[in-house]
C-alpha cells in the first residue's frame, strides 16, 4: 500500500499555533499571555495542560475574559506605541479581528463589567470603555496622570481605580449625580453623569495593586522604592506606607479569602507574601530569577505566577505555601486571567 500524503493546507494546519486543538475549551480555563510567542495559551487547570495557543498580535501584556467566559481580550502594548486589543473567541480558539483603538495608544490594564472592557490608555494618560455588543467605544476619561497603567472598576462601574506610574500616584474616580463632563454621548448607553477624581500620592513607580477583598483598602506596590501603600477605598486617604523590600514590583494580588498579600518582582528570585492584618511577612518563597502576573485562583486552592525571564508559570498551593508545578505556557509569559464559561 502507497504512503498518502498530506496537503499543503493541512500541514499548514498542524504548524500554525491556535489551528489545531488539543482538546476542547474546558468550562474553567486558565489564560496565560507569551509575550516573546505573541499567542494566548488556553489551559485545563484540572491537567495544566495547554489544551490550544492562539495568536493575538505584538506584545501582548494583559488579558481579561468576559463575564460569559466566551471570548478573551488582549492588550497590545508596545510601550504605548501600540493601539489594539485584540479578541479571542475562545470556544472556538480562534482570533477575532481586532479592536482598533485610534488615539487611545498604549493600551494596558484591562477589566471587564458590566458587559464592557475597560482599559487603560498609558501613552494616552486616559482609560476607555469598549462595548462589545455596538462594537464602539463609548466612553474616555482623561486621568491627567502619566502612564495610568493597571486599572479596577467595581462590579456597579461607580468607582474606578488606576494606578500611575510615572506620577507616582492612584486615581480614584467616583461616578456623582451631576452630568456633564464625564459623558460622552452615541449608543452603548455611556456611562451618566460626571465623573471626581481624587489624586493620592503613593510611592515612586506605582504598578501592580489590588481592592481587598472586603472592598476595605487599596494595596499598591510602589516598584522604585520596594514600598507598599495602603488607602482606605471609602475614605479615599493613604493609611500607611511600609517598607516591603519589593523593589522591581511588578503585581500584587490578595487572597480569595484576604487573609495574605503576593507581591512578585522582575528584580528577584523570591515572591513576597505577606499578612494582610499585621503587614508583616509570612514568607518569601524563591520560585525563579523574577516574576511578573499573579492569578488566584477563585476557589483559593492555587495561585499562579508568571516567571516571565524563566518562561515558566509556577503553581503554588495557597493552604501550603508551597510550589506545586511549573506550566510552559509559551516563552515570556505574564498576563494571566480565568474564564468560567456560562
Amino acid at each position: 500500500m502507497g504512503m498518502k500524503l498530506v496537503s499543503p493546507l493541512v500541514l499548514c494546519a498542524l504548524l500554525v499555533p491556535g489551528v489545531l486543538r488539543a482538546a476542547d475549551t474546558p468550562p474553567q480555563a486558565l489564560l496565560v499571555l507569551s509575550k516573546s510567542e505573541n499567542t494566548l495559551a488556553i489551559v485545563d487547570p484540572s491537567t495544566l495542560k495547554v489544551v490550544a495557543r492562539v495568536p493575538i498580535g505584538s506584545d501582548p501584556h494583559e488579558v481579561i475574559a468576559s463575564s460569559d467566559g466566551k471570548f478573551a481580550y488582549v492588550s497590545n502594548y508596545g510601550g504605548g506605541a501600540f493601539s489594539t486589543l485584540a479578541v479571542v473567541d475562545l470556544a472556538g480558539q480562534k482570533a477575532l479581528p481586532p479592536i482598533e483603538l485610534g488615539a487611545l495608544r498604549g493600551p494596558h490594564g484591562l477589566a471587564f463589567v458590566g458587559g464592557k472592557v475597560w482599559f487603560t490608555a498609558e501613552a494616552a494618560d486616559a482609560i476607555g470603555r469598549y462595548d462589545p455588543a455596538t462594537s464602539k467605544i463609548d466612553w474616555i476619561l482623561g486621568t491627567g496622570q502619566k502612564r495610568t497603567h493597571m486599572i479596577f472598576v467595581s462590579n456597579d462601574s461607580s468607582r474606578i481605580v488606576t494606578s500611575n506610574v510615572s506620577s507616582g500616584t492612584m486615581s480614584i474616580i467616583v461616578k456623582s449625580a451631576g452630568r456633564g463632563s464625564g459623558r460622552v454621548p452615541g449608543p452603548g448607553g455611556p456611562p451618566q453623569g460626571d465623573w471626581d477624581q481624587i489624586v493620592i500620592g503613593v510611592g515612586r513607580g506605582p504598578e501592580g495593586f489590588d481592592v481587598s477583598p472586603d472592598g476595605r483598602e487599596i494595596w499598591v506596590a510602589n516598584a522604585q522604592d520596594g514600598t507598599v501603600s495602603i488607602i482606605d477605598f471609602a475614605d479615599k486617604r493613604l493609611i500607611k506606607t511600609f517598607d516591603a523590600g519589593v523593589v522591581g514590583a511588578n503585581r500584587l494580588k490578595f487572597t480569595p479569602d484576604g487573609k495574605r498579600v503576593f507581591i512578585s518582582t522582575l528584580r528577584g528570585s523570591d515572591l513576597a507574601i505577606i499578612d494582610s492584618a499585621t503587614r508583616t511577612d509570612v514568607m518569601r518563597l524563591s520560585i525563579g530569577t523574577g516574576a511578573a502576573g499573579i492569578l488566584m485562583q477563585p476557589d483559593g486552592s492555587r495561585a499562579y505566577v508568571a516567571c516571565t525571564p524563566d518562561n515558566y508559570v509556577t503553581v503554588i498551593d495557597l493552604k501550603s505555601l508551597e510550589v506545586t508545578n511549573r506550566l510552559d505556557a509559551g516563552k515570556q509569559p505574564d498576563g494571566l486571567a480565568w474564564a468560567v464559561r456560562r
